[in-house]
């Protein structure tokens, strides 16, 4: 594990602030220099890369993570104590962004393995508009007591006797309405197409 320093929090006491000063600065300016980054970038560009080939699957993937790998240890480079320290800090960057990016990938497969809802595509509901709208149509030219045997049959689900009841005629003015009101539903319904 990579040794980072904690930001400095105050300045050291004056006895011991003229001898570590010196040595601090030098441990710390050899690492945090840009020019330091960046021959550690040159040198070990391809070795990080093909750590991150070992976890990631695709080589956009890898250099991603590798480049953002340099950015991160650029931004903390003020924290970094050991210059010697600087590469495995960076190959644990590295090993950590491509397990995030093997977290990514795996919700995103989760979330699109879910199959969709049974939902009817716009040209279905398109259609059965359509047809919706020729059957309240053709309801429309039915007589009037056809019109109410239909729909407290079908489409409030009632028996023969709960209609009769409810209409205040006989089961077989309720049998014979059904039947006229649907063979007139028939023809008019295929006279539409």
């Amino acid at each position: 594990m990579p040794v980072i320093a904690p930001l400095p929090a105050s300045r050291p006491s004056s006895a011991r602030a003229e001898a570590a000063p010196e040595a601090a600065d030098v441990a710390t300016a050899e690492g945090t220099t840009i020019d330091f980054l960046t021959e550690t970038y040159r040198a070990h560009y391809r070795s990080l890369l093909g750590l991150a080939a070992l976890l990631l699957d695709d080589i956009a993937s890898c250099e991603d993570v590798v480049q953002e790998a340099f950015i991160r240890v650029h931004s903390a480079r003020s924290r970094v104590r050991d210059p010697e320290k600087t590469l495995a800090y960076l190959r644990q960057t590295v090993v950590n962004l491509s397990r995030s990016t093997l977290r990514r990938r795996i919700l995103g497969l989760k979330l699109l393995s879910k199959p969709m809802p049974n939902v009817a595509s716009a040209e279905e509901g398109a259609y059965e508009q359509l047809e919706r709208a020729d059957l309240i149509k053709a309801m429309r030219g039915l007589q009037r007591r056809q019109r109410e045997v239909l729909v407290l049959r079908y489409f409030a689900d009632m028996t023969e006797a709960e209609v009769a009841r409810t209409l205040g005629i006989s089961a077989g003015s309720v049998k014979a309405y059904g039947s006229r009101g649907i063979a007139a539903l028939r023809a008019a319904l295929e006279s539409a197409r």
